[in-house]
């Protein structure tokens, strides 16, 4: 999944949130709805977190040098972790509190066709930036569902966005259902419990996400596809007799480190061994572009063990 899908998609966000939450504010405060409120809360974090996305981004991109050996294309991965827990703590905290806060003291919104207007509004602008989002997610997918490719996905800029932005076309939808059940029920309740729902697809949101950053960030190795695809090409030089072992991780969605220990053939000489590595290496690198460094231990299988 390439940077720039993640930074299209980003910046789409940013650029839709940002505008949702000043009008979301103004139309909370002229109006007084609660589940208003708690949508414009929720603008606000979204679009916090696409600046430390795009924070990320720029940061993962710096070379490695003397203190980072490997590069920084972890902060990515830390970055979206932040902003799971951003989401929860801010988002989630804050809209929790004000639908509490508005049931013990229920008060009927008033001037109600500005909140359709600018919830209708909003439900276009976030579908908008979905659709992007949902659009770049797709190109890298292949045949992949979507839970499936959320789950295998090393690139957490584009699918934190995506779900931040499913997550607020819910949120919209439930504030639209309440604020005209309110008006039409007569029981001004109902806009504060909808902040309590909002909260709830919060804090859902955040622990899904929270949980994917953390295996990425403590360490993922790659897919099965490319590991089968690693074990093909060695199988197939006449060098090497087996694999003892191989490892894989993540340091960044296209920056893979590979560690491999082989056994080679009996009777080669070192130059034949050389040549063998450096073959594979090449091979290795040409079909997986994304596996930046390789490191090959010759070792017999029975001092490996």
């Amino acid at each position: 999944m390439s940077s720039s899908s993640s930074t299209k998609a980003v910046l789409a966000a940013l650029a839709g949130n940002s505008l949702i939450a000043v009008t979301k504010f103004m139309a909370a405060g002229y109006t007084g709805s609660s589940a208003m409120f708690s949508e414009a809360v929720h603008s606000v974090v979204d679009s916090s977190n696409q600046l430390l996305l795009l924070y990320g981004i720029k940061q993962s991109k710096k070379p490695a040098d003397k203190k980072h050996p490997f590069g920084y294309g972890k902060e990515m991965y830390f970055w979206s972790f932040v902003v799971a827990i951003l989401i929860f703590g801010l988002g989630a905290g804050i809209s929790f509190y004000e639908g509490i806060h508005k049931i013990s003291a229920p008060q009927p919104a008033t001037n109600q066709i500005v909140n359709y207007v600018v919830l209708g509004l909003a439900i276009i602008f976030e579908s908008w930036t979905c659709w992007i989002a949902a659009t770049e997610f797709k190109k890298t997918k292949g045949s992949l569902g979507y839970l499936e490719a959320f789950r295998r996905s090393k690139d957490p800029a584009l699918f934190v966005v995506l779900f931040e932005d499913t997550a607020a076309l819910l949120g919209l939808l439930v504030a639209l259902i309440a604020i005209a059940l309110s008006e039409y029920l007569k029981l001004p309740v109902l806009d504060a419990v909808a902040s309590l729902i909002i909260s709830l697809i919060l804090a859902v949101t955040a622990g899904f996400l929270a949980y994917e950053c953390k295996g990425l960030l403590t360490g993922e190795g790659a897919t099965k596809e490319i590991v089968s695809g690693i074990n093909e090409i060695v199988a197939s030089d006449t060098g090497v007799k087996s694999v003892n072992e191989l490892l894989t991780l993540h340091f960044g969605p296209r920056d893979i480190l590979l560690n491999i220990s082989l056994d080679f053939e009996d009777g080669l000489s070192a130059n034949q061994v050389e040549e063998s590595t450096t073959r594979l290496e090449s091979r290795i690198k040409q079909m997986f572009p994304e596996i930046s460094r390789i490191f090959i231990e010759a070792q017999s299988r029975m001092d490996q063990k």
